[in-house]
């Protein structure tokens, strides 16, 4: 070691073994050999004791001889030694007693302590920043007290542990420039079975800047780094890292809002009454008791007229004395309990908060002298008060004079007294620590950090915040869909910090960011002997500037889940970070879990190079992920066409298509696994698949082909994905793996749209495909897409999604002939347009309008006329089937549907798009549109928009079974029985249908028109999907088979046309006549593409026939007829062979008729529209071949998902209860609905009274159900006595039943916070639950009443079953944590 503090002698201490060392077969990466204290040594027994003789007769002369005195002193010194040995031994029992009782003060050794091992040397460095340190062979330092130097680096078998003790009184912080672990060196705090206590900070220090600082090689600067060798052990205390609410925050932290107020000379005594049990203002009025005795005489009467409970505030605005009437006084001192109302004086300050009825003991009031117009301060009333559902607030009055000004104010707020009801135990929170609340609306920045203060009154699953939340944090399902807030943990006590300068500086991308961004970053390479991290906090880590310098990242490591101590980073707290979070580089098997990622620049976690395999991130969360500058696929609008230093010269990149990707987890293969994962906030998405179809990088040639696109998904279980601006889930796209040319001029690494995700066994194309399951997607409030997932097959089930611009979009594998035919399936899932989550105004959410379904004001995706969409099919094969829809209702200024299509469509639509099983809740009142010209649709009349279809198997969508729903001006699938739904702007038909693609070559800018012969004067005109200037372009219309057609051009004909039979099964055929000049000569043939070779077979030739008549008596065989007087070529487009499942072509490959039209020069320019004369010649009268089926007269009690609730923790059991009580006022609307419902078993009220449903909180059955038409004997009885313990009880109204005030006492045993004012309530709602212990409020539970104008509507909660806190017997069965099962069955098989 090259700097020396203390003795060079050490205990002896056994080393970390070198990584290439030999290891005993009992090694454990990481863990240091335990030690026992040696045992005392021993002292020597005292010698025996001799019999006692009798006494010698004494001689008169007193003398020894020789032999005698020889013994006696003999005895002496035997006497001696034993004194000795008594002493030593009394010495050394003392000092192993002090040791003892040092040691039990303090810690006892453990042989899992890293602090505790023997050889370590005590090391106290001191502060030198200058000075390097290298730690070797034999060195082994515990490092007791903070320290300052250049640099550290450990090798060689050196060891640097942080002291620690059981009391966690150690404070100790390493600052440094970096830190390097290689060769055999290794660095501990704590230990997994011996969890570091104290606190422990390593502060990387460093400029950017800074020229006269060397790099480290491999490492740069300002880190910690594991080179080959190394060990890394960061063990902090164990601490729950995220978790949910279970009870929705309000913004303000109260359900009605705040209230604050402050003016200047408002003059008389100010007033404001608040409901006691909401705190909401109910009362806001000035009276001008100084000049006006009305004002007083009113004031009175307010006060009398007031309940006793009411809360009520006054202040005095500059004067209110001179008629202030003696009986106001009177009133204010009895109501009030005021103590100085009776005494005021002129312009004296006064302020008060009292309960009408309270007396003295309610009131706290407060004077100031007034003297030269100041009062010295404030005239401050100040009271605690609690809402009925448990929620602290304060009500506050001032009133002051100062420099002149009289200045009143009034004060409702939750401020400090805000409790969080989460879902785990979080008693390992502590006062002090900070924590991160998820947003739960459309913009990830309502994400709000909170610091936690004390909290007597809280369980061990509560927490309170100090300050109060600015916006809604919801914590509960609603509608079906878990929109639980993810809250985190920040604090560790361990932390590994960038110390940072004020500002952004240098070459720090300072355009772009206000603050500086080169923090420290740790990065482990391969061939480390063991890196474990746990419970450490990482804040100001990442380099934005630099590539390869994250918080964390291993770098080029390998296979780390070969080793006999796998690698993991778990429960790490990683935030403000300025370079993502975890980056995996060329790594496998890494297990990432319980990890926080939060305000994060760049991709937060990595996969970089696209060969990164069989990592698991299991239970993490990421949220508010900012765009960056490292990759292009980091970059928002403005990085992306201004850095300009990687793409070809001259050229400036779309940011649409090559950028604007940045996502929370960033997937660049396919067999990697995600468990229970959460990405809560994103630029643009929260999970993205992307594809690499060569290993990128620093691996760049490494694997020539990776074969992601083939590859089968890993495991995705119950992740969830929300307030992510451009999409939730995303699963498209590859990275271009070329540098930047003159002939492709975009950046390595940016974004391409040329991936299809196609999954295969063992990524060969010829084997059979491997659907990819996604498995519990809840994914809600995402600005534009819940889900985009390109390719097949692909299988989506158990999902909920909500409040997305658009829910779901399936976009298939490609197009014929690339794509042979893919299936995208959902089932079992719910999709939700409008819900519950009415969001909140401000923090970049940017629309703010009416909701569809309640009228009510609420955030909106996109824009106010953005049309939101459940379902979107964008071109298919798609199924959905099982799955449920609510809240699809359109407003005045946009359409909300649940099933519809992508706008300004280009593509192909299938027929094979089949919808079946399908539940709509009344809330839909629009179940599928197919558009129309306006906003956003623009003319709605481009190719794919055209020819929008479904096929409705059972008719749960249009009512009619086996029928096919398209748009209502698509008179190619039409025929007379067709149903017509306007306000859909679609049509039901029965029918079969395909396509056909109409291939073309040799004319550019074509459009096509297709017109059945049956409605000739409707034609369909076709753009064509290709640029208009293309020398190829492709027709895709959707057909009636057994049908004729005529195509015709708006130019001249094409010198070659290709007819593909698409989705055909066997036998079907259409009659097609294409329009040519009149001396065109054809050559016609039949062909088979196969995909396999990519050739063709079966070539056959069509020969000529003379009549029309003559080609339908022929339609087997391959024959044409053109007829040279119309300029019309017909042939039958017949399929031959059988076609399989999804395929679009047959079994046998695809089939073609191939034509090729030699046309006369004078003729090569001429317009090929034959319509004039083809019609009437080829018109027919227009008739149905299939029939249209009788419409549908029971509702389908199979159809929708078979759960209610959708949760982020699938193994729970949720329990669907609504309430709709009904006021007197509703039932003068003429409302006649009034119930309770459990899971959809509906309990009506249908007379004035009250009605109590019991349900087991256990199972969940309903075990009593009780109506009362007045609170009587008979129902007090039953409150007191006929409710089972561990009962969910629900409560509804109708009328205004006699003695409603009467029954609030009895809520509060079933979980009211304190006993509600029911005194002229219209109408109340209850949610409670009766304990096995007596009162035991839950989270979910609720009052809720109503008066005057206002009204309860429907009310839902989402109740969980079988909780702990209900005290329910031990199951039989417990149920399954799939997501442990999946991560315990997917390690034990490593």
């Amino acid at each position: 070691m090259q700097v020396n503090d203390g003795p060079s002698s050490h205990p002896i201490f056994v080393a970390p073994v070198n990584g290439n060392a030999q290891r005993s077969s009992g090694y454990v990466p990481g863990r240091i050999v335990p030690v026992r204290s040696p045992p005392p040594a021993k002292a020597p027994p005292p010698p025996p004791l001799k019999p006692l003789a009798p006494p010698l007769a004494r001689s008169s002369v007193f003398n020894l001889t020789v032999d005698e005195s020889r013994r006696e002193r003999s005895q002496n010194q035997q006497r001696k030694n034993t004194y000795i040995c008594v002493a030593v031994f009394f010495c050394v029992f003392l000092l192993i007693l002090i040791l003892v009782l040092s040691l039990t003060s303090k810690d006892v050794l453990d042989g899992n302590c890293p602090h505790h091992k023997p050889g370590l040397r005590s090391w106290n460095p001191g502060h030198d920043l200058k000075k390097v340190v290298v730690v070797r062979s034999g060195e082994h330092y515990r490092l007791d007290s903070s320290a300052t130097l250049y640099s550290v680096t450990i090798q060689a078998g050196g060891l640097v542990v942080f002291a620690d003790d059981k009391k966690g009184s150690k404070n100790i912080t390493l600052r440094t420039r970096h830190i390097l672990v290689e060769d055999g060196g290794a660095l501990h705090i704590g230990a997994p079975k011996c969890r570091y206590s104290s606190l422990a900070t390593i502060t990387l220090v460093g400029r950017s800047d800074e020229t006269t600082v060397t790099e480290v090689p491999g490492m740069g600067r300002k880190f910690l780094g594991v080179n080959g060798g190394g060990t890394l052990e960061l063990h902090g205390s164990e601490r729950l890292s995220w978790t949910f609410l279970t009870r929705t925050v309000p913004a303000s932290g109260l359900a009605t809002g705040d209230h604050a107020f402050q003016k200047n000379f408002s003059r008389g005594i100010n007033l404001r009454v608040v409901d006691q049990d909401t705190a909401e203002v109910l009362n806001n009025e000035r009276f001008d008791t100084h000049d006006s005795r009305n004002d007083s005489e009113r004031l009175s009467e307010l006060l009398k007229s007031l309940p006793t409970g009411r809360i009520v505030a006054l202040a005095i605005g500059d004067s209110a004395v001179k008629n202030l009437q003696k009986e106001t006084k009177k009133t204010i001192q009895d109501l009030l309990g005021s103590n100085h109302v009776n005494n005021l004086r002129y312009r004296q300050a006064w302020a008060l908060v009292s309960v009408i009825g309270g007396g003295n003991g309610s009131c706290t009031e407060d004077v100031r002298e007034h003297e030269n117009h100041d009062t010295g301060g404030k005239a401050l009333a100040r009271r605690d008060f609690v809402t009925v559902d448990g929620v602290g607030f304060t009500v506050t009055a001032f009133s002051e004079w100062s420099n002149g000004y009289p200045t009143t104010g009034f004060q409702v707020d939750a401020v400090d007294k805000v409790v969080l009801n989460l879902q785990d135990d979080v008693s390992s929170w502590k006062p002090g620590d900070r924590i991160v609340v998820a947003s739960t609306d459309y913009s990830m920045h309502q994400a709000e950090e909170f610091t936690l203060l004390p909290c007597s009154h809280c369980n061990r699953k509560q927490v309170r915040i100090q300050g109060k939340p600015q916006f809604t944090h919801v914590g509960e399902i609603l509608d079906g869909v878990d929109m639980r807030a993810e809250v985190a943990l920040l604090s560790r006590n361990i932390l590994i910090r960038g110390e940072m300068e004020n500002s952004c500086y240098g070459k720090n991308w300072c355009q772009y960011f206000s603050y500086d961004t080169f923090g420290g970053h740790i990065k482990i390479l391969g061939n480390f002997s063991s890196v474990h991290l746990s419970q450490v906090e990482l804040k100001h880590m990442g380099q934005q500037q630099e590539k390869g310098r994250y918080p964390v990242n291993f770098h080029r490591c390998g296979d780390v889940d070969q080793r006999g101590d796998p690698t993991y980073v778990n429960s790490l707290s990683i935030h403000h970070s300025f370079s993502r979070c975890v980056a995996i580089h060329a790594t496998n098997g890494l297990l990432v879990r319980d990890t926080v990622g939060y305000d994060t620049l760049g991709h937060c976690f990595f996969l970089e190079d696209g060969i990164e395999q069989r990592n698991i991130f299991f239970h993490n969360l990421g949220l508010l992920t900012r765009p960056g500058t490292i990759l292009p696929t980091d970059r928002n609008d403005s990085m992306c066409t201004e850095i300009t230093d990687r793409v070809h010269k001259g050229y400036i990149p779309s940011p649409a298509t090559e950028c604007k990707a940045v996502s929370t987890f960033w997937i660049a293969h396919p067999n990697n696994h995600l468990i229970s994962n959460s990405a809560a906030g994103s630029q643009d998405a929260g999970i993205w698949y992307v594809f690499h179809n060569s290993s990128t990088g620093d691996s760049h040639g490494l694997i020539p082909e990776t074969k992601a696109e083939l590859t089968p998904l890993g495991i995705f279980f119950n992740n969830r994905v929300h307030s992510n601006f451009k999409a939730g889930l995303f699963i498209d796209r590859k990275v271009k793996s070329t540098n930047a040319t003159a002939t492709d001029p975009r950046e390595y690494l940016c974004l391409d749209n040329s991936a299809r995700f196609r999954p295969h066994e063992n990524s060969d194309p010829s084997l059979p495909r491997v659907a990819a399951l996604i498995d519990t997607l809840i994914s809600f409030k995402n600005n534009d897409l819940g889900a985009w997932i390109r390719g097949g097959d692909i299988i989506i089930r158990n999902s909920g999604f909500a409040d997305n611009g658009v829910g779901l979009s399936f976009a298939s594998d490609g197009s014929y002939p690339k794509d042979e035919g893919s299936s995208q399936e959902v089932s079992q899932s719910l999709f939700v347009g409008e819900s519950r989550n009415r969001g909140t105004n401000g923090r970049q959410n940017k629309y703010w309008g009416i909701g569809g379904v309640d009228g009510k004001m609420r955030t909106l995706p996109r824009n106010k006329t953005f049309p939101i969409r459940g379902f979107q099919i964008n071109d298919g094969p798609v199924r959905i089937f099982d799955s449920t829809f609510r809240a699809f209702s359109p407003t005045t200024e946009r359409f909300t549907m649940a099933v519809g299509f992508s706008l300004k469509n280009i593509w192909q639509l299938t027929p094979r798009n089949n919808l079946s099983s399908l539940a709509f809740d009344p809330s839909v009142t629009l179940r599928a549109f197919f558009g129309r010209p306006g906003e956003w649709f623009e003319q709605n009349d481009l190719d794919g928009d055209k020819n929008s279809i479904f096929h409705d198997l059972d008719g749960s969508i249009s009512n009619y079974a086996d029928t096919y729903v398209a748009r209502a001006d698509n008179f190619l699938i039409r025929h007379p029985q067709c149903v017509d739904v306007p306000h859909w702007n679609g049509v039901v038909c029965s029918g079969k249908y395909s396509q056909v693609y109409i291939q073309t070559q040799g004319t550019s800018n074509l459009s096509l028109s297709v017109s059945r012969d049956e409605y000739p004067d409707k034609p369909m005109v076709l753009r064509g999907i290709r640029s208009q200037t293309a020398p190829t372009q492709q027709y895709q219309p959707v057909l009636m088979m057994g049908k004729s057609y005529t195509v015709h051009w708006n130019g001249p004909a094409p010198r070659e046309t290709v007819l593909s039979l698409i989705n055909f099964d066997q036998g079907d055929w259409a009659l097609l006549g294409l329009c040519f000049p009149n001396e065109t000569v054809f050559q016609i043939t039949s062909d088979i593409y196969n995909k396999q070779n990519n050739g063709f077979d079966g070539i056959e030739d069509y020969g000529p026939v003379s009549s029309i008549s003559d080609l339908e008596k022929r339609q087997q065989e391959r024959k044409y007829f053109f007829d040279k007087s119309v300029g019309l070529l017909w042939l039958y487009a017949r399929a031959r062979h059988r076609r399989d499942g999804h395929s679009y072509c047959s079994a046998a490959g695809c089939e073609r008729v191939k034509i090729i039209a030699t046309v006369r020069a004078n003729q090569k320019t001429q317009t090929c529209n034959c319509t004039a004369n083809a019609y009437p010649k080829y018109s027919k009268p227009a008739s149905n071949i299939v029939p249209m089926p009788k419409p549908n007269t029971e509702p389908c009690r199979a159809c929708g998902a078979s759960q209610f609730a959708f949760s982020s923790e699938p193994w729970n059991s949720y329990l669907q209860t609504q309430i709709k009580s009904l006021s007197v006022k509703e039932e003068q609307d003429n409302d006649t609905q009034a119930y309770i419902s459990v899971n959809a078993e509906r309990f009506d009220l249908n007379q004035s009274g009250f009605l109590l449903v019991t349900v087991d909180a256990c199972s969940g059955k309903v075990t009593k159900s009780s109506l009362f038409s007045t609170l009587d004997t008979k129902m007090e009885q039953y409150f007191k006595t006929g409710i089972m313990k561990r009962s969910i009880v629900l409560l509804a109204t109708r009328g205004q039943p006699a003695d409603i005030s009467g029954a609030a006492q009895y809520l509060v045993p079933l979980g009211s916070a304190k006993t509600p004012d029911l005194q002229k309530k219209d109408a109340i709602a209850f949610f409670g639950f009766l304990g096995q212990g007596g009162p035991s409020p839950q989270p979910w539970s609720a009052l809720l009443a109503c008066q005057g104008t206002k009204v309860l509507g429907l009310l839902e909660r989402f109740i969980p079953l079988s909780l702990e806190e209900y005290s329910c017997p031990p199951q039989k069965v417990t149920p399954t944590r799939m997501d442990l099962e999946l991560l315990r069955k997917y390690l034990s098989q490593k």
